[in-house]
């Protein structure tokens, strides 16, 4: 051995020694069970001890980075106590946001007098119901294909949630997993994103909605809330869209559809195609197992249900069509409604209100095709010049009630004609008049003799009808004519015809006009004014002008005209027209809707008796073309200077229908000759205003009883029944101030003047208090239908010269 390998023998040696004595020192020697010494185990250098042991001490390689199960176990408890923390804090942090606008933007829906939808106005297509309103079996059709536990979990479904955090680690969209309530949330609070922060907040928001909400209230949001396909939002709207019915008439079935549409509304819309029918009929299915699986169905009704087929929707319809005349229906009936209750056009206008109206949707169509019918058969503007700028106006009402059930309004705001014809004054009326002239003179009499007492007036009273006459008023003064002070007026009538002394009753029925301006003047102005007022008509359309007020200078709407005509039909009980018969606003009544109660506004002897004329006239006078109606029927025709306005309105016991027509070019203000229109050189009332008439009547009173008019009543000997007056002349023939109220200068057309608000005038015409004669009214129109701010006088003379009526 050299000395270098003792030298390191010697070290070894030495180094063993002193481990020895360290051990002997820390423990002592160990032994083994032989008895014979061990070596100790390998201890690490002794330091400070770790408070988490990890990496692990004492352990090599892989070992020394896995963690024991007590390190795990306190992991797993951090991590829980952490989130836990995590969740509380942002529970306490997160407040419920306000509502979103949008959700509460809704449509005002208009409905037909059979309860089927007219129109729907508004930016958004939902209409919020109550839950009450929806049928209980289709709530539980959306919480069987939604979330069948909604009525026992807390707001949020945590088998969902974690679910939808699959989904999304597995690279796919971020997905709901959410519950009714948590929709709710993000339909009423949120936006739609789809991102985790917005994720975390709604179910936040879920939780204390769910605290705060009954769960009737979250439903009920939920279901007026969700989008549901063809632009309908809120249950309500989307049953009108796919089944054309309100959500109170859905049944299982169709619920079950409706269910299937909020998680696919773009796939499940067009389900009336039957080649996109097949995930529809799939998903109803599916609502249909999941009814019977929670027992809402039991096997026998689900059964049914499947054997009965899908419920196909009907096709989509446009919504919010303000075309043909639904665009006039809806601005009568908003105008009603705005004057019959507390609402403000603003207030109306933020929607939610479903407003049930008195116009029927067939009569309406009737009228319209009956204006066609006319324009097609008598009207060529294309090759006729005369034939253009034409218009018609036409209303009918139930004169037992008041009831407005159909008008024309014009081609249709689709077709850029935005005033209603039917609504609007502005067209002078003519001979129509004279029925109110004859129930004043039955009703007060008339002052043949100064100083004398109204004397009784029958409809055989004769009267002078001869052309070019001098009007006497109840002072026994000829009237002055009111274009030539230092001149009398000559009344005219459309032709020479020398009449002689002829009865009021034939006067009428030829509608011989200087008989009518004489009676006038002998009953009086008040007496007459009043009658028409207390028949239906509005102060504002008349018109104060001269002796042409007995004889149709006033203005008043075709819905007022057939109104008053309808006092006749109802034995003297008038009944104010309304439009409206009620109106919902979140399923509850709003009040003020009742259908106006008659009142009594002349004896039921007088209206019978103008009734009994009125046959006349169409049975063997100016209105024989309404004998087409094959019924009995009251009626008079009317036409104005010029022909600038011919009416026919006409009556039957059930119905009053008006019709006017005029011309009027674009932007002008002012109507013109109508001579030539149709082929006609001279346009009556009789002509074709009486056809549209026909037409309409004969349509929309098919399948009604014929009912009889009452026989006239016996009245006793009115005064000049057999032959001239007896009364003594004036004593002085010369021109005298007229009591006649002073001539009016106003004029407008029909588009000039609409109705500036729904029915009534601004005072009762039974209470409200007469002008004096000197006063032409003033001021803003006073009304709904047809209280207009004036009118033409139809005169093509100076403002106080004879206006001459025709029929």
């Amino acid at each position: 051995m050299t000395r270098a390998e003792m030298r390191r023998a010697a070290q070894a040696a030495n180094r063993r020694s002193a481990r020895r004595k360290a051990d002997g020192k820390a423990g002592g020697k160990a032994e083994g069970s032989s008895g014979r010494p061990v070596a100790s185990a390998r201890r690490q250098p002794p330091g400070k001890r770790r408070l988490i042991d990890y990496p692990r001490t004492g352990r090599r390689g892989l070992r020394r980075w896995v963690p024991s199960w007590k390190q795990t176990l306190g992991l797993f408890v951090a991590l829980c106590g952490t989130l836990a923390g995590a969740v509380a804090c942002a529970y306490a942090s997160v407040s419920i946001p306000s509502v979103n606008p949008s959700t509460q933007t809704q449509a005002n829906v208009f409905y037909w007098s059979d309860g089927s939808q007219m129109a729907e106005v508004g930016q958004v297509d939902r209409q919020n119901v109550s839950l009450s309103q929806v049928p209980r079996a289709v709530q539980w059709d959306f919480l069987a294909a939604e979330n069948a536990s909604f009525y026992t979990d807390p707001g949020v479904d945590p088998q969902g949630i974690l679910r939808a955090l699959y989904h999304m680690a597995q690279g796919g969209q971020v997905q709901s997993g959410s519950t009714i309530t948590q929709q709710f949330v993000k339909n009423t609070y949120l936006n739609q994103s789809q991102t985790l922060s917005r994720k975390f907040e709604e179910i936040m928001i879920s939780l204390k909605i769910g605290r705060r909400l009954s769960k009737q209230q979250i439903l009920q949001g939920y279901l007026n809330t969700s989008y549901y396909g063809r632009g309908a939002y809120g249950i309500e709207a989307a049953s009108e869209a796919y089944y054309h019915v309100p959500v109170q008439k859905l049944t299982v079935s169709q619920g079950a559809f409706l269910a299937a549409t909020v998680n696919e509304p773009s796939v499940l819309m067009n389900a009336d195609d039957p080649q996109e029918r097949a995930p529809a009929v799939a998903r109803w299915k599916y609502v249909l197992g999941r009814m019977a699986a929670i027992g809402k169905l039991s096997a026998a009704e689900k059964e049914h249900y499947l054997r009965a087929g899908f419920p196909v929707p009907r096709p989509m319809r446009a919504q919010g069509s303000m075309g043909g005349q639904v665009g006039y229906l809806v601005q009568i009936a908003e105008q009603y409604v705005e004057q019959h209750s507390s609402l403000s056009d603003q207030e109306l206008n933020q929607g939610g209100y479903q407003i049930y109206t008195t116009f029927d949707k067939r009569k309406v169509a009737e009228l319209s095709a009956s204006v066609a019918n006319m324009r097609k058969r008598r009207l060529d503007p294309a090759h006729r010049a005369a034939d253009r700028n034409v218009q018609v106006g036409a209303a009918s009402v139930d004169p037992t009630t008041g009831a407005i059930v159909a008008l024309y309004g014009g081609e249709g705001w689709n077709k850029g004609h935005y005033t209603d014809n039917a609504n609007s004054a502005g067209v002078p009326v003519g001979s129509t008049f004279k029925p109110f002239d004859l129930a004043a003179a039955l009703d007060h009499g008339a002052v043949l003799s100064p100083g004398r007492p109204p004397s009784p007036i029958t409809p055989e009273s004769k009267f002078d009808g001869d052309d070019d006459i001098e009007i006497k008023n109840q002072q026994g003064q000829y009237l002055p004519d009111g274009s030539d002070p230092t001149g009398l007026l000559h009344q005219r009538n459309d032709v020479s015809t020398k009449w002689g002394y002829i009865t009021l009753r034939k006067a009428m029925e030829q509608s011989v006009n200087t008989p009518y301006v004489q009676l006038g003047e002998y009953v009086g102005y008040h007496n007459v004014e009043n009658e028409a007022l207390k028949a239906g008509l509005l102060r504002s359309s008349l018109q104060y002008d001269t002796a042409g007020f007995y004889i149709g200078t006033s203005t008043p709407s075709p819905i007022r005209m057939a109104d008053a005509y309808g006092t006749f039909a109802d034995h003297g009980v008038h009944h104010e027209p309304y439009s409206v018969t009620k109106v919902l606003h979140a399923g509850r009544p709003l009040s003020g809707f009742r259908p106006p109660a008659g009142t009594r506004a002349m004896p039921a002897s007088t209206a019978d008796t103008v009734t009994d004329v009125l046959q006349g006239v169409v049975e063997h006078g100016t209105g024989t073309n309404a004998l087409a109606l094959g019924r009995p029927a009251a009626g008079k025709t009317g036409t104005t200077d010029d022909y600038k306005s011919a009416w026919f309105i006409g009556y039957t016991p059930q119905l009053s229908t008006a019709v006017a027509m005029f011309k009027e070019a674009p932007g002008s203000s002012g109507l013109r000759s109508m001579a030539g229109v149709g082929g006609y050189s001279k346009v009556f009332g009789a002509d074709m205003p009486t056809q549209v008439w026909v037409g309409y009547m004969t349509a929309a009173l098919q399948g009604r009883p014929v009912l009889p008019f009452p026989a006239a009543p016996h009245l006793g000997k009115g005064v000049n029944e057999s032959g001239a007056p007896s009364p003594s002349p004036s004593a002085s023939p010369t021109p005298s101030p007229s009591p006649t109220p002073t001539p009016s200068a106003s004029t407008a057309s029909p588009s000039a003047t609409p109705c500036g608000g729904l029915i009534g005038d601004c005072a009762s015409p039974s209470t409200a208090p007469s002008p004096s004669p000197s006063q032409t009214p003033t001021g803003p129109v006073g009304g709904l239908f047809g209280g207009g701010n004036g009118g033409h006088d139809g005169q093509e003379t100076a403002p106080g010269a004879p206006m001459r009526p025709h029929s």
